[in-house]
Parts: structure tokens; C-alpha cells; sequence
């Protein structure tokens, strides 16, 4: 026996409420069961929607249950987030704290860094999209870092703050006459170009709606290319200025730093190593590493010696060619941790496996 329709519709409020609707699928089955309260038989109403009699049965039902509203597709739930409370709250905490360049082997959160994290501590697993969707959600993003001064005075900053200042200045007005003004100056640094001259802008003028008055625009300026490196700590120097830039004057700028590097690196007794001659390629594989090391490394360390330089250079390698993801081996680390058998009891030299694709990176 067909399943009977709701009995506070007929044939003109649902078309009535087909004509309102701006969704051509819900159009479509009202128009049907408008054929239905008409006198229809269920086949012809299954005809008018294109569809079978057992699909007219469940928007009959559908529609007994929530009326017009319930014969528009609803959005299907997708799978459950496989984050819970807990490991979205790990992960504020962990992105607001930051790497710690000692134990993590980075100084910046990468998605693949944060999905290894996610597998160690929870044993989730979870997809580069889905984790950016939900830092997202978490109302985080990615952005550039504000520089920081490397002898910044974190406490002097937070006394600023607080109001230190005013006070600063109550102690210095204690060995001066009364009333004795005092003036603060700000320093600051600023690099000035090699331009000479002017670009002025066109400034706003009052003029009739419509119009465009024109104004004179002085663009005269003679500029001059600054080429340099220097080293602070050995007070040496090396510099071009020249009044065009091109091959020719690259050429020559590379040569004369090369000439300063070269002095430089003969006195200390370091060896360059040098691109082999017809391998073009191979300076593409060096940008390749030397990317990953400008932003994961340099870019968030300071170093004070050139000790402290070479054990934190030395521990980012290891890290970076043993459990760093790599994306050209769709984000699993090049060669995992080498298992090291125990010493024999005769105390022979213990054996180091090595996996065939331990082979680390040469830094140039």
C-alpha cells in the first residue's frame, strides 16, 4: 500500500511552494508530489522526476517528516576530524612555543614537521591539507617573522613597557634645577641609496568634477650600483661602486669579493670547493640545500663563534640528511636512524648498518 501524503498540503500549496523555491532539484519533487495530491498514481509522479517509484517513496517520507525543507540535498557530513580537543590544544601550544633548534633540528614549524610531531606524540595520522585546515581553523597563519634585533634586551623592553621611562626620568630630574626642561632624542639607522636627485609625487588639487588637471612631475634622478661584502668582526672589505649594472659589472664584483675571500680563507686555511667544470646542474642541486638551510638554520641562529657555528651546522646536517622529510621522497626522511648492533664480548668494533640511501649531502 503506497504511503500516504501529509494532510496539510494539497496540490496548490506545493506547487505554490515549487514556484518559490530557487532550487531546481527541490522543483522537481514537489512538482511530483503535487502530481500525487492531484490524483496521480505514484508511477506518473516518478515519470515528472525522472526517477523510480522507490526513490518517490523515500521524498514522500522525507517530506512528511520536515515538509518543503526536507526535499532539499543536505550536505553530506564527510568523515569525522580525526583531531580532538586534545591534540588541537597540543598543537596551539606546540606552533605558539616554537622548535627548539637543540632538539627539533629547526628553527621554524613546517606541515610535514608538525605531522611527524602529531605521529611520535599521538599516533595520528593526518595529511598536509587537513593539518592546514585546521591551523587555520585555530586562527593561525603563516607569516613573516618580525626581526629581532640579535642583542635585543628582552627585560629592558618589558620595563619599557610597564612604564620605566617616565620613571628614568624622575631620577635624572632629582640632580637638576626645578623646572629645567628635558629633551629625548631617538636615534635611529638608516641606509641611504646611490640616488641623487628627486622623484617627486603629484599631490591632491581642488578642481571641477570630471576633469583631470595635469602638474609637472620631476623624475630627473642619477643613480650609481653599490656592490660590496663585508666581514665586521675581521674588519675586512671588499667594494664596487659603478654607474650601471649588467654581466660585465657582476663579473667584476664576483672577482673582486673572490679576491678578498680567497686572502681571507688562505689565512685561516680553508680550502673552497668548486663546481666540477660541465656540470651545470650541480648549482642547482647546491640552491636546492642551501634554501632549506638559509631558512631552517641561519636564518634563526646567531652564532658567537666559529665553534659554536660548526657543532650547530654539523647537527642540522645529520638531522637534515637522516630524519628531516624531504619532499622529492614524498616526505619520509632520506636515511632513518642507523641501527648499531651491541659490542661483542670479545670487544671487537661494533657493525653500523647503513641503509644504501644514507649517502649525506655534501654542504659547498
Amino acid at each position: 500500500m503506497p504511503m500516504p501524503l501529509r494532510l496539510d498540503y494539497d496540490a496548490a500549496s506545493t506547487r505554490a511552494a515549487a514556484r518559490a523555491s530557487k532550487d531546481g532539484a527541490q522543483t522537481r519533487r514537489l512538482l511530483a508530489l503535487a502530481a500525487i495530491y492531484a490524483g496521480s498514481s505514484r508511477t506518473e509522479a516518478s515519470r515528472i522526476g525522472g526517477v523510480t517509484v522507490q526513490i518517490v517513496r523515500d521524498r514522500v517520507m522525507r517530506f512528511n517528516a520536515a515538509g518543503p525543507m526536507g526535499l532539499i540535498d543536505r550536505k553530506a557530513p564527510g568523515q569525522p576530524s580525526r583531531l580532538k580537543a586534545e591534540h588541537r590544544a597540543a598543537l596551539v601550544e606546540i606552533v605558539a612555543r616554537g622548535p627548539d633548534s637543540a632538539v627539533d633540528g629547526m628553527v621554524r614549524w613546517r606541515l610535514v614537521d608538525l605531522i611527524a610531531w602529531l605521529a611520535r606524540e599521538f599516533t595520528l595520522s593526518v595529511s598536509k591539507p587537513t593539518l592546514s585546515r585546521e591551523l587555520r581553523a585555530l586562527g593561525n597563519r603563516k607569516l613573516s617573522a618580525r626581526p629581532r634585533h640579535h642583542a635585543q634586551d628582552a627585560e629592558g623592553v618589558e620595563a619599557f613597557n610597564k612604564g620605566a621611562l617616565p620613571l628614568r626620568w624622575d631620577k635624572v630630574r632629582q640632580h637638576l634645577p626645578p623646572d629645567t626642561p628635558i629633551e629625548i632624542w631617538w636615534a635611529d639607522e638608516a641606509r641611504v641609496g646611490a640616488r641623487v636627485g628627486q622623484k617627486n609625487k603629484i599631490t591632491r588639487r581642488w578642481a571641477k568634477r570630471g576633469t583631470r588637471p595635469s602638474a609637472p612631475h620631476d623624475q630627473r634622478t642619477t643613480s650609481a650600483y653599490i656592490f660590496g661584502a663585508i666581514c665586521p668582526q675581521e674588519g675586512k672589505a671588499a667594494g664596487l661602486v659603478l654607474p650601471f649594472c649588467n654581466t660585465d659589472t657582476m663579473n667584476l664584483r664576483l672577482a673582486e669579493i673572490a679576491s678578498a675571500v680567497q686572502t681571507w680563507l688562505a689565512q685561516i686555511g680553508v680550502k673552497t670547493l668548486y663546481i666540477a667544470p660541465g656540470s651545470p646542474w650541480e648549482n642547482g642541486y647546491n640552491e636546492s640545500f642551501n634554501g632549506p638551510l638559509r631558512d631552517e638554520l641561519l636564518n634563526g641562529e646567531i652564532f658567537y663563534s666559529l665553534a659554536e657555528a660548526k657543532v650547530l651546522i654539523e647537527a642540522w646536517r645529520r638531522h637534515y640528511n637522516t630524519v628531516r622529510p624531504h619532499s622529492s621522497l614524498r616526505y619520509r626522511p632520506p636515511a632513518p636512524d642507523a641501527a648499531t648492533p651491541p659490542l661483542p664480548a670479545s670487544g671487537s668494533a661494533s657493525l653500523h648498518l647503513q641503509p644504501p640511501m644514507a649517502a649525506e649531502t655534501t654542504m659547498h
